[in-house]
């Protein structure tokens, strides 16, 4: 089994030396988060999630959760329900939470560098706190003064965890079609009716309560997602005072059995006439769902982004160590049989590929956060618009790119391992199982490629694409004489200007046929993927040299950032020339003739 080393130095550098994140706090009114702050949660979240996280990884992956039939309870692995107490003890569950609620008001950016450690260290234990933010947030933003004073301080406090009730059976991204029903009762309160699937951390034994936000429709509800409603419905019932009371009519029915996260509880949760309170407006619960949706979309790209800095350490050890044949150019370790493999060129490809992406993703996923604090923080309310706009269309890329860019490198890590990588010994195989669902849950990749190009590019006439590209010319003019970056520089303008003409290019041909944006979708994702890379390895340059790091880490960065520019960003002539295709290849077959 691979060992786990928290990314400290690089997450503070993305910090401090990219991003300038104690500058950009205090513009926002949040001083709190000082440099020194900032240095005590990366150390503190480091050792935790190093020291209590890791050594539970494969514990919970072998044993699983277990499931009482006859009364619906839900055990987890060994050490769970105490590294969750600890977690709880340290104050983790309140650290972006607001102060009102019991939160220490820290930034998303800080807890995202959190969310990183720990879901690397273990990411099906991971998924038992994450959930509870975004229920959080859904009912800061639209629950009653009740609830947010019933709810929200044993929730940040994580005495409570909460879910996200979205699926059915029969309903998955096509929410319209749920059928769970909310009766209203004469006291105010609404019985659930109903069976939801994929819910996780339904049920489990971290907690004193769990609080499920369930979507469902009213009796006098119209037809599709215009229809659904949210409700609060706790575990156990809670009355508009706080206290905790009997056992809720729901239940945990069936643990699903997946392919990976087998440490986490993934449940079909059946309500039975549940009491639950009506979360916002009548009808209108799918906003309070997004705010939900968001959140964990960004979190699960952190996920993705986690297992492959996971995957990265453990293949980067193996292959220092392990000896085989002879490097190209002769010997290297004239004393031993053989030389490490890290010496072979397809091993370095391997590494160099995987430590570019998620490097460089790691600063695609800040920066993200770093406007969602604006969006929520900005000065002003131009400075708050702006970086809502840019936040929520750089959404979909993190989600879906640095979960789809984990496949590639648990895969990466598995062939650098060869056989001994499909065993468990190593841990491996178990990163590959586990990284396959974030590119599934909280939207497909295929729905955040609709995502990206339809609502956040046509929709908003690409408005967030505007902000982004203004962002990069304002890098390429302030560095214009600048050699550090001068290979660097030509390349990205050019990419930039090619990323606005695609997408005239595709929104054109949509007008005329509207199959055209899912042709080009996928493309387009991975594209703005790519292009938005270059420009963090470009701005990686420009901090290294200029940071108090060492010599030795300031070459890496510029030889990843020419690894990458070489060698990946090249992909992108590959999307270019498909989106340019249209889609009529992809369309023109008749369903029959796909075969029998």
């Amino acid at each position: 089994m691979s060992n786990y080393k928290a990314p400290v130095t690089d997450l503070r550098f993305a910090l401090h030396d990219v991003l300038k994140a104690e500058s950009l706090f205090a513009a926002m009114g949040l001083e709190d988060a000082s440099a020194d702050v900032i240095d005590a949660v990366l150390e503190e979240a480091g050792r935790f999630s190093t020291s209590v996280l890791a050594p539970l990884n494969a514990i919970g992956d072998q044993t699983g959760c277990k499931l009482d039939k006859a009364t619906g309870d839900v055990t987890t692995a060994p050490g769970f329900k105490e590294a969750y107490a600890q977690f709880v003890d340290g104050g983790w569950t309140g650290l972006t939470a607001a102060p009102e609620f019991g939160g220490q008001g820290m930034p998303a950016t800080l807890g995202m560098a959190l969310s990183e450690m720990v879901s690397s260290a273990n990411l099906a234990w991971s998924l038992f706190p994450m959930l509870s933010h975004g229920a959080v947030e859904a009912l800061k933003h639209y629950g009653e003064d009740w609830q947010k004073e019933a709810f929200l301080k044993p929730l940040v406090a994580g005495n409570w965890t909460g879910t996200m009730c979205l699926t059915e059976p029969h309903a998955g991204t096509d929410l319209g079609l749920i059928k769970t029903r909310a009766e209203p009762n004469a006291d105010g309160s609404y019985s659930i009716t109903g069976t939801k699937i994929f819910i996780t951390a339904g049920e489990h034994d971290l907690s004193d309560n769990i609080v499920h936000l369930v979507l469902a429709k009213l009796p006098d509800a119209p037809a599709g997602p215009k229809g659904i409603s949210l409700f609060v419905t706790p575990k156990f019932k809670v009355d508009r005072d706080g206290n905790q009371g009997e056992r809720n009519a729901l239940r945990c029915g069936a643990l699903e059995h997946k392919m990976g996260i087998h440490g986490s509880s993934t449940c079909v949760m059946n309500f039975d006439g549940a009491e639950g309170y009506l979360v916002g407006q009548p009808h209108n619960g799918l906003q309070a769902m997004f705010v939900m949706m968001n959140s964990a979309r960004l979190g699960v790209g952190v996920q993705g982004l986690a297992q492959s800095e996971r995957a990265y350490q453990g293949a980067l050890a193996y292959a220092r160590e392990r000896l085989q044949s002879r490097a190209p150019k002769g010997a290297q370790l004239a004393d031993k049989p053989a030389d490490p493999i890290i010496a072979q060129p397809d091993v370095r490809r391997m590494l160099l590929t995987t430590k570019a992406l998620t490097e460089g993703g790691r600063l695609l996923a800040a920066h993200a956060y770093t406007q969602l604090d604006a969006a929520h923080h900005g000065s002003d309310e131009k400075t708050r618009a702006e970086a809502d706009t840019l936040v929520s269309f750089l959404t979909p890329i993190v989600k879906a790119c640095l979960t789809e860019w984990s496949i590639e490198a648990t895969y990466n890590g598995q062939q650098v391992f060869g056989g001994h990588g499909y065993i468990a010994e190593h841990g491996m195989e178990q990163y590959a199982r586990d990284a396959r669902i974030t590119t599934l849950y909280e939207g497909t990749t295929g729905i955040q490629a609709l995502d990206l190009i339809g609502r956040k590019t046509a929709v908003s006439q690409g408005a967030g694409l505007k902000l982004f590209l203004a962002e990069v010319e304002q890098f390429i003019a302030a560095n214009a004489n600048n050699p550090a970056v001068a290979e660097f520089l030509p390349v990205l303008g050019a990419k930039s200007k090619e990323w606005g003409k695609l997408t005239v290019n595709v929104l054109q041909r949509a007008a005329a046929n509207p199959e055209e944006l899912g042709a080009a979708s996928w493309d387009y994702l991975f594209y703005s993927g790519y292009v938005a890379l270059a420009y963090w390895w470009a701005r990686s340059v420009v901090a290294a040299q200029a940071s108090s790091q060492t010599e030795s880490f300031k070459q890496a960065k510029l030889e990843t950032a020419r690894f990458y520019y070489a060698r990946v960003l090249p992909r992108t002539l590959t999307h270019a020339a498909s989106m340019e295709s249209g889609a009529e290849s992809l369309m023109a077959m008749d369903p029959v003739r796909f075969g029998d």
